[in-house]
């Protein structure tokens, strides 16, 4: 019989993972019943893992229904400030810390997600494991924690920056710089590189949306 605890972390992360990657939306309504089938979990962990995410502010309540949360703008906005100033620690402290060995995992990092440009969702998830990479070169647990709500927070944004037309080149472009920064042992520098790049993201978002506005 699986151990409680175990259950509840495998039923946690498999919805937090099917929100990352789209297979729920913003909006979607999330079922016991049916999330229990869909995972082959119980029904008890699924519950709780629930209630953890909507603690974290990542589902809300509509009626009786858990629903996946969606970010106004004023959200958005503010999430990337946050983002934007802790990726900037981050990679300061991985100039500062980061092993030889972190380093080159970086840089076969951005070798590799270069045949990815044309593929704007897997390049999504090579990019978030990049930047994951960098948060554990900075040595810093705590900022680590924060960074990780942070990202998981991001996943309620239905639509990936790299879609936008050009923009998965450009990011690998900035990637490459962020890493050489961090080889370099540039602390600021490196983190400049990595504030400047999320601050392009959240104005490619802000185009995306306001072109998704002009449609409809």
């Amino acid at each position: 019989m699986p151990n409680s605890r175990t259950s509840q972390k495998d039923a946690y992360s498999l919805i937090l993972e099917a929100i990352d990657i789209g297979v729920y939306k913003p909006g979607d309504r999330l079922v016991e019943s049916d999330l229990a089938e869909r995972f082959g979990v119980s029904r008890t962990p699924i519950r709780e893992a629930l209630q953890r995410l909507e603690t974290q502010s990542l589902l809300e309540r509509d009626g009786r229904s858990l629903i996946v949360a969606s970010l106004d703008h004023n959200q958005m906005a503010e999430l990337y400030v946050v983002r934007r100033e802790l990726e900037g620690l981050a990679a300061r402290l991985a100039a500062r810390h980061a092993t030889p060995e972190e380093v080159n995992v970086l840089k076969d990092m951005v070798e590799a997600d270069n045949a990815l440009i044309d593929n704007p969702t897997e390049l999504a998830k090579a990019n978030r494991r990049f930047h994951e990479q960098i948060h554990l070169a900075s040595h810093n647990r705590y900022l680590v924690q924060q960074l990780d709500l942070v990202h998981r927070t991001m996943a309620l944004m239905a639509t990936t920056s790299l879609a936008a037309e050009g923009r998965g080149q450009i990011a690998q472009d900035e990637h490459a710089g962020i890493v050489a920064a961090i080889e370099a042992r540039e602390e600021e520098a490196a983190a400049q590189a990595l504030k400047d790049h999320i601050s392009i993201a959240f104005m490619t978002r802000l185009k995306q949306d306001a072109g998704q506005r002009m449609k409809s």
